[in-house]
């Protein structure tokens, strides 16, 4: 079976990404190319850019909106319900489980 080309659009100071199993850097390809089961239901698909991806410009990587800003994407999260929700996400991202993106990027020439 062929391999299918995605084209995805990041940020030009957004790090390289990481080999398979190694830490996450916040490249944000995984999430620029499929969402996770949490951004499946916020983005209403299972293809495509997760729309919680969030650029954080200070840090210059990439961060899950349900972690750094999940009363934007859910305005009618109570405050109380915060600490939870990110608890249950960042099960969902495996977070601290490092890169689960098979993905191999191919980055434009440089202009």
């Amino acid at each position: 079976m062929p391999i299918e080309a995605v084209v995805i659009h990041l940020h030009r100071g957004a790090p390289p990404k990481p080999a398979f199993g190694r830490p996450c850097n916040g490249c944000g390809v995984c999430c620029a190319a499929e969402p996770c089961p949490a951004g499946a239901l916020l983005s209403r698909r299972r293809q495509g850019a997760c729309v919680a991806l969030r650029w954080d410009e200070d840090g210059a990587v990439y961060r899950c909106g349900l972690l750094v800003a999940p009363r934007e994407l859910l305005p009618w999260l109570p405050a109380a319900a915060v600490p939870g929700l990110a608890r249950l996400a960042r099960r969902w991202i495996a977070a601290g489980r490092g890169c689960d993106s098979a993905a191999e990027v191919d980055s434009p020439p440089a202009a």
